[in-house]
C-alpha cells in the first residue's frame, strides 16, 4: 500500500502564526491576571485554546507515516486520537472553573482588585484586565478566521473545530469584560459570575470536540465540514463505478480517518473475465473522484447487502 502524501499546494498551508499570537495573548492574561478569577478561566481558556494546534501539528507527522508490519493500515487514527485527549483535558478543565466559580458565588468573595502603577502613575488595576482581554478577543478572532481557509483546504474538521473555538472567543472574553466592569460599578459578583460563564464555554468546546472525535473512531460515515450532514461523496464514487461497462450494480462504505476518508467499494459484475485487470482500472477512476480517497478497496459480490448505500 502507498503512503498518503498531502497534494502540494496542501501540504504547506499550516503554520505556526495561530500559535505565536494566542500564546503573546496568554501571557499578557497572565501579566494582568491578579486575584480575578475572570482573569483567571480567561487565561486558562487562551493557553487551552493552543493545545489542540500542537496536538494538530503532532498527528500530521504521525499520520503521514507510512504503514509497517505493527500497523499495516497506517497511523491516520493519530489525528483522532490526540483530539480525543485534548476534548477530554478541555471537558475536565471547564468543569473545574465552573465549580471554583460557582463556589466563590456562594460563599460571596470579593476579588480584590486594586490599583497598579503604570508609567509612574497609580491607577484602577481593572481597566488593564479589560485591555488584556479586549486584545485576547480581537486575536482569537483573527486566528479562528485564518483557519477557516486551511481547514476548507485539508477539508479538516479538526482545524474547523479550533476556528470556531477562536471565533467565539467574543463571547468568553466580552463576558470577561462585563464582569471586570461590574465589580468596578461595586457589583462583587460579577468576577465570579463572568468566570462561571466563561468556564460554561470551555465546557461546550470540550463536550462538542469529544462527540466529534468519538464518532470518527466509531467510523462514522463522512460528514460535511462544519455541519453534521452526511456527504454524497459515496454517491459520486456510485456513479463513477457504474460508468464502466462491466459494472452492473455498485455499492460504497466509506469512514473518515483524520483527514483521510477511507473504505470498501463493492460492485456486481456483469461478467468475470479479465476481473483482475478490471478491476485494477476502476481503481485508477475512483481515486481520481476526491483527492482524500485512499486504500478503496474493490470488492466483487453476487448481492448487494439491503443496508449499503
Amino acid at each position: 500500500m502507498k503512503p498518503f502524501e498531502y497534494p502540494p499546494e496542501q501540504s504547506r498551508v499550516y503554520a505556526w502564526r495561530s500559535i505565536a499570537m494566542i500564546g503573546a495573548t496568554a501571557v499578557l492574561l497572565y501579566i494582568t491576571t491578579g486575584h480575578s478569577q475572570t482573569m483567571k478561566t480567561a487565561w486558562v481558556t487562551d493557553v487551552m485554546s493552543i493545545v489542540p494546534s500542537l496536538a494538530l501539528i503532532a498527528a500530521l507527522k504521525l499520520e503521514l507515516q507510512p504503514p509497517s508490519r505493527r500497523f499495516p493500515y497506517g497511523r491516520y487514527r493519530s489525528l483522532a486520537i490526540c483530539f480525543l485527549l485534548t476534548a477530554i483535558v478541555l471537558l475536565a478543565m471547564g468543569l473545574f472553573l465552573f465549580f471554583e466559580s460557582a463556589l466563590k458565588l456562594v460563599h460571596a468573595q470579593r476579588p480584590p482588585i486594586g490599583s497598579m502603577v503604570i508609567f509612574g502613575r497609580a491607577g484602577w488595576a481593572g481597566w488593564t484586565m479589560i485591555g488584556a482581554l479586549a486584545v485576547s478577543m480581537f486575536v482569537g478572532m483573527y486566528a479562528g478566521r485564518i483557519k477557516q481557509p486551511i481547514a476548507r483546504t485539508l477539508a479538516s474538521k479538526a482545524i474547523e473545530a479550533e476556528s470556531a473555538t477562536n471565533r467565539n472567543e467574543w463571547m468568553s472574553e466580552g463576558a470577561g469584560i462585563l464582569g471586570i466592569v461590574l465589580v468596578g460599578f461595586g457589583f462583587w459578583w460579577g468576577d465570579a459570575a463572568a468566570a462561571a460563564l466563561i468556564s460554561l464555554q470551555i465546557v461546550y468546546e470540550g463536550s462538542e470536540n469529544l462527540r466529534q472525535v468519538i464518532a470518527d473512531l466509531m467510523d462514522e460515515a463522512p460528514t460535511q465540514l462544519g455541519s453534521r450532514e452526511l456527504e454524497d461523496l459515496p454517491h459520486k464514487i456510485i456513479h463513477a463505478a457504474e460508468q464502466q461497462g462491466w459494472v452492473d450494480r455498485a455499492a460504497v462504505r466509506l469512514r473518515e480517518h483524520g483527514h483521510l476518508i477511507t473504505g470498501e467499494v463493492f460492485v456486481v459484475p456483469r461478467s468475470d473475465k479479465e476481473l483482475v485487470a478490471r478491476i485494477d482500472e476502476l481503481l485508477d477512476d475512483l481515486h481520481r473522484v476526491d483527492w482524500r480517497l485512499h486504500s478503496l478497496t474493490v470488492m466483487p459480490v453476487p448481492t448487494l447487502d439491503k443496508h449499503a448505500v
